[in-house]
């Protein structure tokens, strides 16, 4: 996504939440001190996998285990938000793509996360002003990547659009021009939440509405 575009809706979600660009653009820069031309996976091969192929996007709702009984999951490239990659890991199933901020439900899903990495899986590794600690502590055992930002890209630290990490799939998909984008895993009137989760929530209807999706 063009910056340009993006920029006024970025700074508008920055305002919503009280959140500090700067804090954005420290972890930025932090991850792109992290990247090596060993561990960076290039866009072409991230476009190769998702390119004209039907994509199923998947957030981490509690009914995505459900949803994901009832679809053909052979029929689709899996492109899976941080949480979600662990169902898929613990289904047998290994996404084509990861978009985490390493803030997942668990250490147990952090690990499948890496065990997907491992296993072929291209992780997009996105880095904001809450979670330095986890790039320095996690980053390093991913053997490939692709760096992302909230904020305004440079060098191999990309901005593709989105703001959580489930709607970051589906930029992703429309940014490599999916041949179609299906949902699964997205509850945005989910009551069980908290209030900055439901925030969030607003913000991921909105911006996937954005995309016409």
């Amino acid at each position: 996504m063009d910056f340009a575009a993006w920029e006024p809706i970025y700074e508008r979600i920055l305002k919503d939440f009280g959140f500090d660009r700067e804090g954005d653009e420290k972890a930025a820069r932090f991850l792109s001190s992290m990247l090596t031309v060993k561990n960076t996976v290039s866009l072409s091969e991230l476009e190769a996998v998702i390119s004209e192929k039907p994509v199923l996007a998947c957030g981490n709702a509690p009914g995505l285990r459900a949803e994901l009984s009832k679809i053909d999951l052979s029929a689709f490239v899996i492109i899976a938000a941080d949480g979600a990659s662990a169902a898929f890991m613990d289904m047998g199933r290994v996404p084509e793509v990861i978009c985490t901020d390493l803030d997942g439900n668990s250490e147990s899903d952090l690990e499948k996360e890496i065990l997907a990495c491992e296993l072929g899986s291209i992780v997009l590794i996105h880095a904001h002003g809450d979670n330095l600690d986890k790039l320095e502590k996690y980053v390093p055992r991913f053997k490939r990547f692709i760096a992302t930002t909230q904020a305004e890209p440079f060098d191999k630290v990309y901005n593709f659009g989105g703001f959580s990490d489930g709607d970051r799939c589906v930029f992703v998909a429309q940014n490599f021009r999916a041949k179609s984008v299906r949902l699964a895993g997205f509850d945005f009137e989910d009551p069980c939440v908290n209030p900055i989760k439901k925030k969030k929530l607003k913000w991921a209807k909105e911006l996937i509405g954005m995309l016409g999706i």
